[in-house]
């Protein structure tokens, strides 16, 4: 590791004298007041020593924090008296993470989720995550907005960290395009999540995603989806429970690769033609991965998120012997079998064919697990992560020597919050940007253990891994709430980030895109030769000729002297006006 630093320094390093620089302009709402916190050092901080590393340049330079907002960058500041220092030589100084995908609580398959709003972000900022993107996920028939006022009342009092929501379209209707619209313009959602799977639940067909996916357009959001074929994997697994097979890995034959890799195609192609941008959450499969790659490069608006589960795990343990560590590893789509695809995302993260990490966060303990312990439909899906996430992108990333400092600031931060429209405000060490700071010690190791983890589940799919790279300390919205691994948290100190439609990294290109892709019509002269009318009165097949002259005058009689045989479609030789 200390090798790769020391290259890394020598190719990209800004100096300390490169001074302070300043942020774009701030679009995001003011930061409610301290909760159990005195106006004192608490509220300034000096970061002193680190080198910063953003997703484009790294510099050695020291980061001043006032009342929740980075105030200076730069050598040799002028802070005032009395404020907190953290030393941070040797360490990384990087923006706070971005969990892009994460179900706190959700209410699935017969229970809820175990990590509540407080014990998962509390977990996330353990990790160094500042930042989750949760999802409101209404019933079938069920109200936009009211699932999302109802996911807010579960959310606020108890979140310690920054948050903002997708919603997802779980049923199609005039009534659900005037609520994506509210929830845009009143309530900051910019993402809407349809789903291709879940049958009879969740699952849209072809002709409602593209309805979904043209609303998505017209309102300037981003459309999300759960590429997987909802059709496939209910017969598959209707199959494989009458031959006997009820376990774990069930699951994972029920929904093949390729079952992912037709999905992601398919949404590309339905998404395309409305012109609408896409993202497809949770990669977990090479050839899914490798279809994002080849439509990005066909000039596709499409972005695609992986997450710690694929880049750290595989499916190898639905085959265990033992149900309940085979069931912990049940999530959709599923973990896969091929050794080598954990690598093959971490590579296509790297080099910028895939652009974001999430974890898909939804944990449920081992008794929760066993409402399928004879029927593998019926084990709740859902992994940890959302602590480990950061952790794990360094070791298999970084570590590896597959990405460097700053794109791994890019895939844990920068990327999600321009995606999502709230760059600089987030994902930037930059002067006005919040004050959502994570000191990185790239040296230090650590061993992952539900038995040391911040989560309340009872297991962690990354059991016994040792990684390099800890968050030592983590400061979000300009308080210190990691401090040497300790945690001290409030509930209910986040805020609930809006995030704003037209995002410039979606949509930018889209007013372009449309004019050179525009349908247009030919101009010509009007046809003047002869038109042919199938005379079915004989059934032999034999034809009128009407001459161009006479087109007009022996139109109405000759459509009044066909004699109809056969019923729309009927007859191959039907009429052909």
């Amino acid at each position: 590791m200390d090798e790769l630093l020391e290259a890394l320094e020598e190719q990209i390093i800004v100096p300390r004298s490169a001074g302070t620089y300043a942020a774009e302009p701030l679009t995001a709402p003011p930061r409610k007041p301290d909760r159990g916190f005195k106006q004192s050092a608490q509220n300034r901080i000096l970061i002193r020593g680190g080198r910063v590393v953003n997703d484009d340049r790294m510099q050695d330079a020291d980061v001043y924090i006032e009342d929740g907002v980075i105030a200076q960058i730069g050598s040799d500041l002028h802070v005032p008296g009395g404020c907190r220092v953290i030393e941070a030589k040797g360490r990384l100084v990087i923006p706070g993470g971005i969990d892009t995908h994460t179900h706190m609580q959700l209410p699935f398959m017969g229970t809820s989720a175990i990590d509540d709003f407080y014990t998962g972000t509390r977990a996330a900022l353990a990790g160094g995550t500042t930042m989750i993107m949760d999802f409101v996920l209404p019933s079938r028939n069920e109200s936009l907005v009211e699932a999302y006022h109802k996911w807010r009342a579960w959310a606020d009092p108890k979140v310690c960290c920054d948050y903002s929501f997708h919603v997802g379209v779980t049923w199609w209707g005039p009534k659900v395009t005037q609520e994506m619209e509210e929830l845009c313009q009143v309530h900051g959602i910019n993402s809407f999540k349809m789903f291709m799977a879940y049958k009879d639940v969740w699952q849209l067909n072809d002709t409602e995603l593209l309805h979904a996916f043209d609303a998505c357009k017209r309102l300037g959001a981003l459309a999300l989806v759960h590429a997987e074929n909802g059709d496939v994997i209910k017969e598959n697994s209707t199959k494989l429970l009458a031959q006997g097979i009820t376990g774990p890995e069930g699951h994972e034959m029920s929904r093949p690769e390729e079952v992912e890799a037709e999905a992601t195609n398919r949404a590309c192609v339905l998404s395309n033609q409305v012109g609408c941008p896409l993202y497809v959450v949770h990669v977990m499969s090479k050839s899914a991965a490798d279809v994002l790659s080849e439509k990005r490069r066909a000039g596709y608006v499409v972005f695609g998120e992986t997450i710690a589960a694929s880049l750290g795990a595989s499916g190898s343990h639905y085959r265990h012997t033992c149900w309940r560590h085979a069931a912990a590893f049940v999530m959709g789509p599923p973990l896969r079998s091929d050794p080598t695809t954990p690598g093959h995302l971490m590579d296509l993260l790297a080099n910028g064919d895939l652009q974001t990490t999430g974890t898909d966060n939804c944990t449920f303990s081992g008794s929760q697990k066993a409402l399928g312990k004879d029927d593998f439909t019926k084990i709740p899906y859902g992994v940890n992560g959302v602590e480990d996430r950061m952790s794990i992108v360094w070791e298999k990333g970084v570590a590896q020597g597959k990405m460097d400092p700053c794109r791994f600031v890019a895939v844990t931060s920068t990327s999600a919050a321009k995606i999502f429209n709230i760059y600089p405000k987030k994902g930037r060490i930059a002067v006005g940007s919040d004050a959502d700071v994570v000191v990185w010690n790239p040296h230090a190791t650590r061993v992952i253990s539900a038995k040391t983890h911040h989560q309340a589940v009872d297991f962690n799919i990354f059991e016994g891994m040792e990684v390099h790279g800890v968050a030592e300390w983590v400061v979000c919205g300009g308080r210190v709430v990691v401090e040497d691994g300790e945690v001290r948290v409030v509930q209910g100190s986040g805020r609930y980030i809006p995030t704003p439609v037209y995002s410039p990294t979606v949509y930018a290109r889209t007013p372009a895109r449309d004019a050179a892709k525009a349908w247009k019509k030919v101009e010509r002269e009007p046809y003047t030769g002869p038109v042919y009318v199938a005379n079915d009165a004989s059934n032999d097949g034999t034809i009128t000729e009407i001459e161009p002259q006479s087109v007009k005058a022996t139109a109405s009689y000759a459509r009044s002297s066909v004699k109809v045989n056969q019923p729309p479609g009927g007859n191959a030789s039907g009429s052909f006006w």
